[in-house]
């Protein structure tokens, strides 16, 4: 069923304004969090930390990207294997997100905290910093461009208000062209309804 196509995700809005910051044994986890929707983003992300924390020991982050299919990459950055990135990934999938990049940024305070000690830390940062980030869901579309003459504008636009469809943009010269998105859930719908339209041409991207 349609209504049953899941056409939403959560995403982080806006950069944090600060970091948030978890100590334990005199080592200090800076945490940030970003928007990202490539993986030049999270490369410059990073080496801008890097440029402004230069005198820390470990930058490690965790990555996920994607609406419906998804990829993600988590990095240690020299710590011990999965002690840093992966449960720095754990958060973001806790917390449901996508098209986020969590980087933590670690000072040695001169005490080793074991594989355990850096698990919660890199956890505990990533955590706190995701909490304080603003979440949004936003709406999965397909874009769509219906062609048509002048006598078939009031079907159509019947059908753009009832399903209260997004316009993209609009020219209504000799012939009248329409570009719309739509949710996923409601493709099926709006295909039935331009079907009922027999001269509008209807064009998916």
């Amino acid at each position: 069923m349609a209504e049953d196509i899941k056409d939403t995700y959560l995403t982080v809005s806006q950069v944090l304004d600060s970091p948030a910051l978890f100590k334990d044994k005199g080592s200090k986890f800076f945490a940030y969090v970003y928007p990202v929707e490539n993986e030049e983003q999270v490369k410059e992300y990073v080496q801008v930390l890097r440029a402004e924390h230069h005198s820390a020991r470990h930058y490690c982050y965790a990555w996920r990207m994607g609406k419906l299919d998804f990829s993600y990459r988590a990095n240690d950055d020299g710590e011990p294997s999965a002690t840093a990135g992966v449960p720095i990934y754990n958060q973001i999938l806790s917390f449901g997100l996508t098209n986020v990049l969590v980087v933590v940024v670690r000072y040695f305070g001169g005490t080793l905290l074991g594989v355990s000690g850096l698990i919660n830390a890199y956890k505990t940062a990533a955590q706190i910093a995701l909490s304080e980030a603003v979440i949004e869901e936003r709406v999965v579309e397909k874009d769509f461009t219906a062609d048509f003459d002048y006598p078939q504008m009031s079907g159509v636009m019947k059908i753009m208000k009832d399903y209260d469809l997004r316009v993209r943009s609009q020219d209504f010269n000799v012939k009248c062209h329409l570009h719309f998105s739509v949710r996923l859930s409601q493709i099926e719908k709006i295909k039935t309804a331009f079907e009922e339209l027999y001269t509008v041409k209807l064009l998916e991207y």
